[in-house]
């Protein structure tokens, strides 16, 4: 095995706290394994009568790492340089050369002569390693596995391998495999701290909150400096709802980093938590001045001023929560308990219809779970009907729901609507007319062939369909909000305020059709509310957003029109 602990170059033991550590971290390793190379090459020539005891370049080698050991890396460098320039294709030279670019810093220049020595050792498992973790600095998650695993092929009792690859694995989303390299890594390396802590943190990100805190405690206690260790105890403590030992723990990792501001962000949320609003306050502010444009931290600081009773400015800071992500619902909350204390009795009604509304269709989009799985499988769909591969479609949809209560009438149905959505009416309307066969009370068939008559205008099919769609199910809310398009259209505006309203759409031209609706209906105040609410789902959309405006302006909502007209100009 690698010895990986100590030495001249920066020690490996912190820098694989960091995550992602730098090429540096595996430094040590090099200068160990490349004065293997040297004794080896030394002993085998000494065993040959017939061979020089000691070439002149592996003297020159050893001058080198002299240098090296002696704080001098520019002598140990120009001699390697001397070498390579010599004979290019010479590995250990190439390995040196690769160990003292990273010692400085230079990972980026350090990696493509790692990559050089690897290919002409391609079973070196000290280059695997360090390349390996070069393609991780990278971001070539792939590569640094397929690197990492060859090492550990080659020497599987490699500690730093072995943690490298757990961290490859679980940036890569396999979890399992993580689990089981870290595991590795902590059995050959049982005292080595920043093993056991990154298996804590592993154990602890894979929801086994309780036995992380156990290994995070044994790192702990074998070097308490360990970066990281209080901020990584104090979460796990957090997700075990600890509170009060997630808020020590908290304090100690601001107090040792000041400038670690996800350590004060979790520190004011739990001191929140805790009802510490002074102290949360204060948490908030030290995080904000940092990072000023997160909402969520932004809400959080709102809240602690509202029950600090300091009105005015929570006001203030909820409404920059809402120009920094409009969908923070609870921020309306918040104003509308705001502006009851200041006694703004109207705006405080309004901020608490507004909180009442999001909430009802933020619950009615929670529970669309199957139309949620659907979007995993939808590109590869879309891709292989592209291709003319329907059969192909419909067996990817059935494998994926394989198990649930999804039928084979469901995915004619998933291929019919994309089809359509796509252009393909005639082989959309063909797998929707096949889904009803197969099952007349198939959720969505009915729907979607409702929606292609809306597009073309005809107004009587599409009705027809969707009254069919409700007859089988009256509370499938895609069809209750396409019955309330179809009013709309009809100029029967109550009809279409009981559709729209009841189907908790978050579509933004829907909304915007209800708003429409209210305003021929002359009820400004309802259509207000839509009004905003239609603003913060289609806000991403200049050309919605200022047909909204206008909307605004032609019903002489003057106030409204220019503050949304504000964001649509940003």
């Amino acid at each position: 095995m690698k010895e990986s602990h100590g030495g001249s170059v920066s020690g490996s033991n912190e820098a694989k706290l960091q995550g992602l550590a730098p090429l540096s971290a595996g430094a040590y390793v090099g200068v160990l394994a490349l004065t293997l190379y040297v004794v080896v090459s030394s002993t085998a020539q000494a065993q040959n009568p017939n061979r020089a005891i000691e070439s002149p370049a592996v003297r020159q080698l050893h001058q080198a790492l002299e240098l090296e050991r002696h704080g001098n890396p520019q002598g140990a460098m120009s001699i390697v340089n001397q070498l390579l320039e010599a004979n290019p294709h010479f590995v250990p030279a190439l390995k040196l050369k690769g160990m003292l670019l990273s010692d400085v810093g230079e990972e980026p220049a350090a990696g493509p002569v790692f990559e050089e020595a690897l290919e002409l050792a391609p079973n070196d498992s000290d280059l695997l390693l360090e390349t390996g973790i070069y393609e991780l600095t990278t971001g070539d998650k792939a590569e640094a596995i397929r690197l990492l695993e060859h090492c550990i092929r080659i020497v599987p009792e490699d500690g730093d391998a072995q943690f490298y690859l757990a961290q490859a694995y679980h940036l890569n989303g396999q979890d399992s495999q993580a689990m089981r390299a870290i595991r590795q890594s902590a059995k050959i390396e049982p005292d080595n701290p920043g093993v056991l802590q990154k298996y804590g943190e592993l154990l602890c990100s894979a929801g086994d909150c309780q036995q992380a805190l156990e290994w995070l405690k044994k790192a702990d206690t074998l070097d308490p400096s360990l970066p990281g260790i209080d901020y990584d105890l104090g979460q796990t403590d957090y997700k075990l709802m600890d509170l009060a030992g997630a808020a020590e723990n908290l304090s100690h990792a601001v107090d040792k980093n000041p400038q670690n501001i996800n350590s004060s962000a979790l520190l004011a949320d739990t001191e929140a938590r805790l009802s510490n609003w002074q102290e949360a306050e204060d948490d908030y502010l030290r995080y904000l001045s940092h990072k000023p444009d997160d909402a969520d931290a932004m809400l959080g600081l709102g809240h602690c001023e509202l029950e600090l009773k300091d009105y005015g400015t929570a006001i203030d800071t909820l409404h920059s929560a809402l120009k920094l992500d409009p969908e923070k619902i609870l921020a309306h909350f918040y104003l509308s308990r705001a502006y009851a204390a200041t006694g703004k009795t109207e705006e405080a009604e309004h901020e608490a219809a507004l909180h009442h509304l999001m909430m009802q269709q933020t619950t009615f989009v929670s529970s669309a779970v199957s139309e949620e799985r659907e979007s995993a499988v939808l590109p590869q769909a879309q891709r292989l009907l592209t291709s003319h591969r329907e059969q192909d479609a419909l067996r990817l949809y059935q494998q994926h729901f394989k198990g649930t209560s999804n039928s084979v009438a469901d995915s004619y149905v998933f291929v019919g609507k994309i089809e359509i959505y796509t252009g393909d009416t005639e082989s959309g309307l063909r797998n929707l007319h096949h889904a009803l066969e197969i099952d007349p009370r198939v959720r969505g068939a009915h729907t979607y062939e409702g929606i292609l008559a809306l597009k073309l205008g005809d107004l009587d099919k599409a009705e027809n369909q969707f009254k069919a769609e409700l007859a089988n199910d009256p509370n499938y809310q895609t069809a209750i909000a396409e019955m309330g398009e179809v009013r709309y259209q009809q100029g029967k505006w109550q009809e279409a305020v009981s559709y729209l309203d009841k189907s908790r759409t978050m579509t933004p031209e829907l909304i915007y059709m209800l708003c429409d609706s209210y305003f021929h209906l002359n009820q400004p105040s309802d259509a207000d509310l839509e009004a905003e609410t239609a603003a913060v789902y289609g806000r991403n959309d200049p050309h919605f957003m200022q047909g909204l405006v206008d909307l605004l302006r032609r019903n002489r909502q003057t106030e409204l029109a220019d503050e949304l007209s504000a964001h649509v100009t940003r």
